[in-house]
């Protein structure tokens, strides 16, 4: 392994920049940002061969993208600092926590950005701090760069937002469904977080990247979602700066004897009743060569694109269960077998 300094490339506003930025903070790890302006753009497309966000460059002159993949190569490269467990149960769940909120985030992300005219408004100038004028969100706007950068919300959710929302089945006839959900999963995370400090309980994991990712680049951050937290806003908002600090993230161990917290189940449960209705309907879709899916989780129909990369991230989960042997696991199969999550990915 090349000493030096690791490049994150991306934006602020993106949910898995904000993912992966998460977990450099927490191993320590050398690393500073070049946000992804358009002066950059074809050259950094034309190398990763991608335009998807986040990349990191290594220092040994890497240049790799997708989080999924970056999580467990940067856990084994700083391995004393790890983010996955060794025991088959904690491990489990690390990885199939990450996928479920990795999917199911994102059409909030999505759609809490993009419906809502307001949103997009104050969201244009700060994607154009980063893109256009190569600095922070967090340095303040003078009233000309204000009116220079206010065309970029609507461009972009012309360009981009609105087909998002529709693909993902969130455009705005679905705001009652998005919402209530997204206060279901509140309550189910606060009931948690009230009595541990992150998802598995006293080590965060890679799947508290995905989250803490996810509200900043948008639940914390964002006027339209940040408006929906109310009671839980205190809450959201210390879980995810614990991550975002220059300061020495204090974590614990996870729990011995491969235990986890007994409020783990009912994070378990509601994605099991979400998550995974809608990803089993989404892979069956797929593979009998459908466009679109339909699911129902209580809020009525959702129609959305099926998309390869739900049965991608399947398989890479089924792969990380097989190796710690999950199947015959008696801890594993007492969580997860009768919710159907555990012959999800093992079928």
């Amino acid at each position: 392994m090349y000493p030096g300094e690791y490049t994150l490339i991306g934006t602020e506003l993106s949910f898995f920049t904000r993912k992966l930025e998460a977990q450099l903070r927490f191993q320590r790890i050398p690393w500073r940002y070049q946000f992804k302006t358009e002066a950059r753009r074809e050259a950094l497309e034309t190398k990763a061969g991608t335009h998807f966000i986040p990349l990191l460059s290594t220092p040994d002159r890497w240049l790799l993208q997708d989080t999924i993949s970056i999580g467990p190569f940067l856990h084994e490269r700083f391995s004393e600092t790890p983010v996955i467990p060794n025991t088959p149960l904690q491990r489990s769940l690390c990885f199939i926590l990450e996928d479920a909120l990795n999917h199911w985030l994102g059409r909030v992300c999505v759609h809490s950005r993009w419906c809502y005219p307001d949103n997009v408004a104050w969201v244009g100038p700060r994607f154009g701090a980063n893109i256009s004028l190569d600095r922070s969100i967090d340095t303040p706007f003078s009233d000309e760069e204000l009116a220079q950068l206010s065309p970029i919300g609507p461009a972009m959710n012309e360009g981009f937002g609105q087909n998002a929302c529709a693909v993902n089945g969130v455009g705005a006839e679905q705001a009652a469904a998005v919402q209530a959900d997204f206060q279901d999963m509140l309550d189910v995370l606060s009931s948690h977080l009230r009595q541990h400090p992150f998802l598995l309980g006293n080590r965060p994991c890679l799947a508290d990247f995905a989250l803490a990712g996810a509200s900043k680049a948008h639940f914390i951050t964002d006027p339209e979602p940040k408006s929906w937290l109310g009671q839980y806003e205190a809450m959201l908002t210390q879980y995810t700066e614990s991550f975002f600090t220059d300061d020495v993230i204090e974590a614990g161990a996870w729990c011995d004897d491969d235990k986890l917290p007994d409020t783990v189940a009912s994070i378990v449960n509601y994605f099991a009743r979400t998550y995974f209705v809608s990803s089993s309907a989404n892979i069956a879709a797929g593979l009998a060569g459908e466009k679109f899916y339909e699911y129902d989780i209580g809020y009525g129909v959702t129609r959305a694109r099926t998309a390869r990369r739900l049965n991608q991230a399947r398989l890479h989960v089924k792969d990380e269960l097989n190796l710690v042997n999950a199947a015959q696991d008696p801890s594993v199969r007492t969580l997860l077998e009768q919710t159907g999550i555990l012959s999800y990915y093992l079928q």
